[in-house]
């Protein structure tokens, strides 16, 4: 069966279906596939792979000289395919080089730590810190459990942050829409928020395969919102705003996920106190992110108070031209400074 728009395999031994979906000759009528693996699983899954004419690839690093060389490489082979085998680092360099050599790619998740599996966009590392660039979405994503397993655990609960923090996203959006006049599609909203629904309140966790089957869906969920939006609105506001500060300010701080989670919690009660609505989301989204032992405080990820009110502070010149609730507020450094003060003492008990 042809991959279009998007076909998504999550279960146990689902790596079984990559053959099949690169040998397609509705996408590689000559067979010519390349493979770019990651440090982790990838070459494992690689070397498995039944398919005569691929190429295999290394990604040591999720930096754009990498992602640009890996597509010079792509389009000088005259390859039909490729496919991305390892973590958000290899996938996002995949999926750069492969637009760049205007061909489809398929994304080989070996973790669930954030929503960038599907999404149309690629985070990569250049020589001032992180960009964000708009590619084209893969035309199929495969998720094998089995692998998932395998990844560190720390890795796989942080995606739940990352879709947890859609709810943020989606306040931000709306706000916008209010308060800007600023287009808000529908159909995105609803991908992001099922997405994020779907995680909220389950009582299972990495451990149980329905729970990780559930959070692979819900990622992918939010990369299609981010591709029915053109834009990654409905997966990203205030909460990473707040995230890329720190990336900035404090790089190797913590993971994607965590920061998205810790982001999407003080947006929350930001509007909670300032607007004095979103109260029950905000303790429903400090439950969930307890429940899965995912940080909720700057401490919690070796910040001080300080630090943290400086990415607030610096956080909307991330995104230039967004506008969430740390736009609408504009707070003064000394108020953000307060505000910080008042979110470590009142979710920190």
């Amino acid at each position: 069966m042809l991959p279009s728009p998007l076909t998504i395999d999550v279960r146990q031994g689902a790596i079984s279906s990559l053959g099949a979906v690169l040998a397609d000759r509705r996408i590689a009528t000559e067979g010519r596939v390349a493979v770019a693996v990651g440090p982790g699983q990838g070459a494992q899954i690689a070397a498995g792979l039944d398919l005569p004419n691929c190429e295999v690839f290394r990604v040591e690093n999720g930096s754009i000289d990498v992602a640009t060389e890996l597509g010079k490489k792509l389009r000088s082979g005259h390859y039909e395919a490729v496919a991305g085998i390892g973590g958000g680092k290899t996938i996002d360099v995949t999926k750069f080089a492969a637009s760049m050599a205007g061909i489809p790619m398929v994304a080989v998740a070996t973790n669930l730590a954030h929503d960038g599996i599907a999404s149309p966009t690629a985070s990569l590392e250049h020589e001032s810190g992180k960009g964000t660039y708009g590619v084209g979405m893969p035309i199929a994503v495969v998720i094998d459990v089995d692998y998932v397993r395998a990844a560190p655990q720390r890795l796989v609960r942080s995606g739940i942050g990352d879709a947890i923090s859609n709810f943020s996203a989606i306040a931000d959006w709306e706000l916008a829409g209010r308060e800007q006049g600023e287009p808000v599609d529908g159909m995105a909203v609803t991908f992001a928020r099922v997405a994020a629904e779907a995680l909220l309140h389950r009582t299972d966790s990495v451990e149980s395969q329905e729970f990780l089957t559930v959070l692979a869906e819900a990622l992918v969920l939010s990369g299609m919102a981010m591709s029915v939006a053109g834009s990654s609105r409905p997966a990203s506001g205030g909460c990473h705003e707040v995230l890329h500060a720190i990336d900035q300010l404090f790089p190797g701080t913590s993971n994607h996920g965590e920061l998205a989670g810790i982001g999407a919690l003080f947006t929350y009660f930001l509007r909670q106190k300032y607007l004095g609505e979103g109260e029950r989301r905000m303790r429903d989204i400090r439950a969930c992110l307890l429940r899965h032992e995912l940080p909720i405080l700057p401490g919690d990820v070796g910040l001080d108070e300080e630090a943290f009110a400086r990415a607030v502070a610096y956080a909307p010149s991330t995104r230039p031209g967004r506008y969430t609730i740390l736009e609408h507020l504009a707070l003064a450094d000394d108020e953000i400074r307060r505000s910080v003060g008042e979110y470590v003492e009142t979710l920190g008990r």
